[in-house]
């Protein structure tokens, strides 16, 4: 039992880490784009909805590719008042009653509601309402799918890790992140 918990918590940490590297590289770009679309409108009078809306799907396609990403390397955020003076069981309990009881049904939620959005989308073809916007909306809106389909996964490897270390497995305990 305790090898299947690691196993699945390990892959599971496997693609959120690719994931949300992939999704960090577009930083840069985003960047880009904000600079090149502040220099457009202020330097020459010139507001593109294009760049606009880059901005924006450059934006989600971040937050929703790190979201897991974040969660795994404990890098989201946390009430550490309670957090930080319990013991790796008590924050393993936290962490498995919390996940069980308010991320999965969150996620599970969210999911649910973005893939009937993405379908009626992409049904329609949907696209930018600007004449000069960007088309396919509906990929950024299957990305909020996907992002959260993810985070959803990733509640499920930090459920298992949770297990392992209620279990005494030694590996899990002591906050360390299995890969």
């Amino acid at each position: 039992m305790n090898t299947l918990l690691h196993g699945i918590a390990t892959s599971i940490d496997r693609i959120s880490g690719a994931v949300g590297h992939v999704a960090s590289l577009l930083l840069p770009v985003l960047m880009l784009v904000i600079i090149a679309n502040v220099a457009l409108r202020y330097g020459f009078g010139l507001g593109l909805v294009e760049m606009e809306e880059l901005q924006w799907h450059l934006n989600a396609v971040v937050i929703l590719g790190c979201l897991a990403f974040a969660y795994r390397d404990d890098a989201h955020v946390r009430v550490d008042v309670l957090h930080a003076r319990l013991s790796d069981r008590r924050k393993a309990l936290f962490e498995c009653v919390g996940g069980l009881l308010l991320l999965m049904p969150f996620a599970v939620g969210i999911c649910w509601f973005a893939w009937g959005t993405f379908t009626y989308s992409f049904s329609i073809g949907e696209g930018s309402p600007m004449p000069s916007g960007l088309p396919a909306r509906y990929v950024i809106k299957f990305l909020m799918f996907a992002g959260f389909f993810l985070l959803g996964l990733q509640g499920i490897a930090q459920i298992c890790r949770s297990v392992l270390t209620l279990r005494g497995h030694t590996e899990a305990s002591g906050g360390q992140v299995l890969r």
